[in-house]
């Protein structure tokens, strides 16, 4: 497996990584726990060192999950979790309150330690911005825990650009994690310049459209009454039927290059920057392997503009968020 630099300060990933959250939580029902820790060895197995939890995934579940797994692999991978987020009993979603203050987020790094059987965290995300506490306040705190050595590389989840450049003075950041892929490409506008000027990686979540680019979801799809698809408007069964065109233009793009939708789409990714490393998420081995066959799909620079001037032609229905959720994007 390729490995690519994420920032400047020397920390180095798999090209592809494997998004854990699914395993637990969202998409459906959590899964077998046995069955997970042989599918991220499977992964560890094919070369993956790159592995992305949080604490709220579960809640709390997923991290248990992941640090149980890599406890035999601890020295040869790279673990991401997130802080930013507590339970808010009152609330009927009990993780909808977030804190961001400095000793919230250094609590939450004990916690999280414990859960993934390490003494430190390689990297350690702001899950999303809290508009109530200065950012330069929430750099300040993980430049603290570097500095204490809890904590290897610091970054930021769904942040602006602004937001971005006003944390990377306090402490600099190694990476940003937002969703990106050919379903959602704003952040070529909105980050991805400020990530490139000041050597920023990039870690796309649901580089696969939330599995809608893998070509096995369709308008007639029924997901399980707890995924949450069930609530983002570009899965309402009339936009699927509508962003279907899209999918229609990536399997083209791969039955060209003998390989399947996912495939391209991630290797779109791939060749998108060197600094980027996606992290699609599965619960399956068979998913796993297809998605880690990726990088060997090397698209040309025609490719890519050949491919991005297909899909731009397409316009994309619904919202990626319900609206709560999508006030606290790119803040």
């Amino acid at each position: 497996m390729e490995k690519r630099k994420l920032g400047n300060n020397g920390l180095e990933v798999s090209a592809l990584g494997l998004g854990c959250m699914g395993m637990s939580w969202s998409y459906g029902q959590a899964k077998d726990k046995q069955e997970m820790i042989s599918l991220i060895h499977a992964a560890v197995e094919r070369g993956v060192t790159f592995f992305d939890t949080a604490e709220v995934y579960g809640p709390l579940e997923n991290e248990e999950l992941v640090g149980e797994a890599l406890a035999p692999y601890r020295e040869k991978v790279v673990i991401a979790t997130k802080f930013g987020w507590e339970p808010n009993p009152g609330d009927s979603d009990r993780w909808s309150a977030l804190n961001s203050r400095p000793e919230h987020i250094k609590q939450v790094a004990e916690a999280s330690l414990k859960r993934l059987r390490t003494d430190v965290i390689d990297l350690f995300y702001q899950h999303r911005v809290d508009l109530n506490v200065p950012i330069e306040d929430v750099a300040g705190a993980v430049r603290d825990l570097i500095q204490e050595g809890k904590v290897k590389h610091f970054g930021l989840s769904e942040a602006s650009a602004q937001t971005i450049r006003k944390a990377h003075a306090v402490q600099p950041v190694t990476a940003l994690q937002s969703e990106y892929s050919l379903f959602w490409r704003e952040p070529e506008q909105t980050v991805m310049p400020t990530l490139e000027e000041l050597g920023i990686g990039f870690v796309p979540f649901s580089p696969l459209g939330k599995g809608f680019l893998t070509g096995k979801i369709d308008a007639n799809t029924k997901f399980d009454s707890t995924d949450f698809r069930n609530s983002v408007p570009r899965f309402s069964e009339e936009n699927r039927r509508a962003n279907q065109a899209l999918v229609d233009v990536i399997t083209s793009y791969a039955a060209k290059h003998q390989a399947t939708p996912a495939q391209i789409a991630l290797a779109w990714l791939l060749a998108k920057k060197p600094w980027i490393a996606p992290i699609p998420g599965t619960t399956k081995l068979s998913r796993l392997e297809e998605n880690l066959g990726a990088a060997h799909v090397k698209l040309t620079a025609d490719d890519v503009r050949s491919l991005e001037e297909a899909s731009s032609k397409i316009k994309l229905e619904g919202a990626r968020y319900p609206e709560f959720h999508q006030k606290l994007v790119g803040r």
